[in-house]
């Protein structure tokens, strides 16, 4: 399908993003420098080879950004929403690879990071940004430094370390939905050589979502709290022990609602308060009620030794994360809902790193190389129940029996040795390269849970598994090399290339009815070439940051659910349907024109075509056009064509900007306001009409109130500031809306 979106938006768009940059006003303020560890080495973020985002946690501020589902909309080729049914977790596309699956067969394509510590899932991942140094989103893969499981890119959350004097923040807003919000922090240097700090945030609103078939008024809600507590002890003059102890809480369901003028409503049956499947499902699941919570316990540790060969890391990482949840994807009024998902996961993670970090030859070489180890256990207790519309009866019936009621355990044993090597032929030019090799053993396996009221897909565990063939092991090993060419022209001036190979874990479709349902499906693989120009301008007060890529990715992986036209059921089938191109174009203006004022302007663009389709799609599309059978699923659209790929808008343009303005000598007012801009897209797989989705505009704004010297902030902000109505994602017929426009007044005090 091709799509003829506006081109006089978007020259009205470019129009107003040149004449923001270049508009004659006096140049005299300088672009603050920025420090990043993309390249897991303290850099200049100008003078690295690699596609960069980069946010200080004043850029976080003066942007309005208090979670990380914002920073999406301040980068170029990137799409973030929260996953159908839970609040709590992200969805991120980036560069045109997403995937929009929680359970724990299934790994995200862009990586998520806390410091240098890999997340392996998305179930919690929707992060309150308190107490940060800078978020880094790295586009594009990054399989030799950071890994598997960045084919699109990596997201990076790098907290502050405790401060050598005493200081901190408090800080308390009010908003709309009844919502209050606190965060503080405070660093305690005990002595020269050990300082601490503790850092803590809560969160509670009323909701947003009224249920008008049980009264209830206050779904979507979000009751979330954390606490972290780091140290930092220097034990000698070439040694530094760093570690965090973090416990964060999060209720948030993202159910599905609909608009009727300014209010939100769903026509759930199912109730918060209460335990609608008591005495119908096992386990602790059968007494959950509405909605969606999750539990996590992280400990990091960062031991540094500067030796004769160069800087020595021990990274150490633990999680535990427990989620329980009780939703209704589809809204149906009966006590049961319609499709109904209750779910209770126990994820623990373990990761040992040692990292060497140096130079040799009188600094021509730098030299990064490695172990890694990590470790992960899921054990998933989870049901399914569906109830069928539109009988001959007119009403809807429960079934009595669920599609499925199991125990899912699943974990992944992986390692892997790293190494990359910068070589500086001269001052200008810098030849990269680098490669990591990673094995890795998964296995999987199903128990029944002999639930009282058998549904048609019970019955079966491991054993009918192997007698299908469905292996319960699965292994990899696998070479991502990088290589890169940067010729620095002048201090303000960088040029370069790159070619970068990343992949993404294979896994099981662990959400089948049925046994014959559950197969496997192969790693994702991605090779990406890439060249870019990062500049400088007018004593650096202009930067210009342009990127081109091409991106050939093998054995895509993508998940589809559909109704089933004969049983009336959902059907969720996860495969390899085709490889993908993508060809890509990303610019980044920041400007400082005058004292006091920054200005922004991020331009994506992407063209995107499936090709190389697997057999399985190429039969599947002949029985649609023949038949009238199978149209509408995986890549194959309801009339038979290839459906566009999901979540790649042909373009997305943000821009924006704050002024500081001084009223007197101490009191500055700051006005901010960004405006972002989606082209056409899909949001479903198989590219059903409703599913096409018109290019929007998102528009987010706020002003503040700085005294200067009594270190104090009063802001009053709105995200979605136009209320706007707008549809992000879809099930099987059902689509999601984001959230309505919020509103906060914010009191910040620093001391």
């Amino acid at each position: 399908m091709h799509y003829n979106y506006s081109t006089s938006k978007i020259s009205l768009l470019a129009a107003i993003i040149f004449s923001m940059v270049f508009s004659p006003v006096a140049w005299s303020q300088g672009i603050e420098e920025v420090v990043v560890t993309a390249t897991r080495r303290v850099e200049n973020i100008q003078n690295i080879p690699v596609a960069v985002s980069a946010f200080t946690d004043e850029d976080l501020a003066s942007l309005g950004v208090t979670e990380t589902l914002d920073i999406s909309k301040l980068v170029p080729n990137f799409i973030a929403h929260n996953n159908t049914g839970l609040g709590t977790a992200n969805t991120y596309s980036l560069r045109g690879l997403n995937n929009t699956e929680s359970i724990a067969t299934f790994d995200p394509p862009v990586g998520t990071y806390v410091d240098d510590f890999f997340i392996q899932r998305q179930n919690a991942n929707n992060y309150a940004l308190f107490d940060i140094d800078r978020v880094e989103v790295l586009r594009g893969p990054q399989g030799t430094l950071f890994g598997r499981n960045t084919t699109g890119g990596a997201v990076r959350v790098i907290l502050k370390e405790p401060a050598k004097e005493f200081g901190g923040f408090a800080e308390i807003a009010g908003g709309r939905f009844g919502r209050i919000a606190t965060r503080g922090s405070v660093d305690i240097p005990v002595s020269e050589d050990f300082r601490m700090k503790i850092s803590g945030y809560y969160i509670d609103d009323d909701g947003f979502v009224e249920n008008v078939t049980t009264g209830e008024d206050d779904l979507n809600f979000e009751k979330n709290f954390g606490v972290r507590g780091a140290i930092l002890w220097e034990a000698g003059d070439n040694v530094s022990w760093n570690a965090s102890l973090s416990y964060i809480e999060n209720e948030h369901a993202n159910m599905f609602n609909y608009s009727d003028g300014d209010d939100r409503f769903t026509n759930t049956g199912l109730v918060s308060d209460g335990a609608p499947f008591a005495g119908l499902l096992t386990g602790d699941k059968q007494n959950f009620g509405l909605g969606n919570e999750t539990r996590s316990l992280h400990f990091t540790s960062d031991i540094e030794w500067e030796t004769g060969l160069g800087v020595v890391n021990i990274l150490t990482s633990y999680l535990t994360l427990e989620q329980d949840f009780l939703l209704d994807f589809f809204e149906g009024p009966l006590a049961t809902g319609s499709f109904a998902i209750a779910n209770e996961g126990q994820h623990d993670q373990f990761s040992q790193e040692l990292k060497l970090a140096g130079s040799a030859f009188d600094g021509q070489l730098d030299y990064i190389a490695g172990f890694f180890y990590f470790n992960e256990d899921n054990k998933t207790d989870l049901a399914q129940t569906f109830t069928l519309f539109n009988l001959p009866s007119g009403s809807p019936v429960f079934f009595g029996g669920f599609t499925y009621d199991r125990t899912m355990d699943n974990g992944t044993d992986s390692w892997a040795i790293y190494t990359q090597f910068d070589w500086h032929f001269n001052d200008q030019l810098t030849l990269t390269a680098g490669f990591r090799y990673t094995d890795e053993e998964k296995d999987f396996g199903i128990t029944d849970n002999g639930n009282p009221y058998p549904g048609f897909g019970n019955g079966f565990g491991n054993a009918e598994l192997l007698a299908l063939g469905i292996p319960l092991k699965r292994s990899e090993s696998i070479v991502t090399p990088r290589f890169a060419l940067e010729y620095e022209h002048s201090d303000n001036l960088m040029i370069y290339a790159s070619a970068t190979r990343g992949f993404k874990s294979g896994g099981w479709n662990a959400r089948g009815d049925g046994a014959n349902t559950l197969l496997p499906f192969s790693p994702e693989k991605i090779w990406n070439y890439e060249g870019g120009i990062r500049s400088e301008w007018f004593d650096n007060r202009l930067r210009v940051n342009l990127t081109g890529f091409y991106s050939d990715i093998s054995d895509l992986q993508l998940l589809s659910g559909y109704i089933d036209p004969v049983s009336g059921g959902i059907v969720f089938i996860t495969r390899n349907p085709a490889d993908l191109r993508i060809v890509g174009f990303e610019g980044e203006i920041l400007a400082s024109p005058t004292d006091g004022l920054t200005l922004f302007a991020n331009v994506g663009v992407m063209d995107t075509k499936y090709k190389n389709l697997a057999q399985i799609i190429i039969d599947q599309q002949q029985n649609c056009l023949n038949n009238n059978m199978g149209c509408g699923q995986s890549i194959i659209n309801p009339s038979g064509g290839i459906a566009p790929s999901v979540r790649a808008p042909e373009y997305q343009i943000s821009a924006g900007g704050w002024y500081t303005f001084p009223v007197t000598s101490t009191i500055n007012v700051v006005p901010r306001l960004s405006v972002i801009r989606y082209g056409e897209h899909n949001i479903s797989t198989s590219g059903q009409d409703v599913a096409l989705i018109d290019g929007y505009t998102i528009i987010n704004g706020g002003i503040s109130i700085e005294h200067t010297t009594q270190d104090w902030t009063l802001t009053a902000a709105c995200k979605n500031c136009s209320d706007k109505e707008q549809y992000v994602s879809f099930l099987a017929g059902f689509r999601y809306l984001q959230d309505p426009m919020t509103w906060s007044v914010t009191l910040n005090k620093r001391f």
